[in-house]
């Protein structure tokens, strides 16, 4: 991470002192594993250190070349943290699954390029259609590897669904109610 992180803010004509504090940073880190016998010492060269103050900042900095890689005018990337959301939208599926694999080769070059790996296993596929006559498969691929299609996924706390209706949503705080009231019943009545 680091090497590119200097290189961003390089690019986004980082003031001097900060640009150098930053660079400092990423240099000669190292990591080590210590017993009662021995001590191995390993250099670091890539990623953040975990914790620090600095962590989030540079992720954003880092993580900002993948929103905006050249997509094209029907792509829409958006992120929070570590989690990334392409939006395609095309007239047919057939469209939409040309489309997405194009926008997927684009992002499948990133990681490599600044040394980090994406989960295939995490990463998920939702086709949003009200269209009854046409396909509801869809194929995508990431690293070689299909992508896991799902008829609902949860992003930022909201459950969206194949069908667009927030239906998922809207039954998803009414199920966690009634398991909340169960329990409190139940402690109630142990109570008595």
């Amino acid at each position: 991470m680091g090497t590119n992180v200097v290189k961003a803010l390089k690019d986004f004509y980082c003031p001097p002192n900060l640009y150098n504090l930053t660079k400092s940073y990423f240099t000669e880190r190292t990591a080590f594993i210590a017993t009662n016998s021995m001590r191995i010492e390993t250099a670091v060269n890539k990623g953040c250190p975990q914790g620090s103050c600095c962590e989030p900042g540079h992720w954003n900095i880092q993580y900002n070349s993948l929103l905006n890689l050249n997509y094209a005018k029907w792509t829409m990337a958006t992120a929070y943290t570590d989690d990334l959301l392409i939006a395609v939208k095309a007239v047919t599926i057939a469209e939409v699954e040309n489309f997405t694999n194009i926008e997927m080769t684009k992002i499948k070059r990133w990681p490599k390029e600044n040394k980090l790996q994406f989960n295939d296993k995490q990463s998920h596929v939702i086709l949003i259609s009200r269209r009854r006559k046409e396909r509801k498969s869809i194929d995508i691929y990431l690293n070689n590897s299909r992508l896991e299609q799902v008829d609902k996924i949860k992003y930022l706390g909201i459950i969206i669904d194949s069908k667009f209706t927030f239906n998922e949503h809207i039954k998803f705080p009414v199920l966690m109610t009634r398991e909340l009231m169960r329990i409190l019943l139940n402690i109630c009545n142990q109570i008595k």
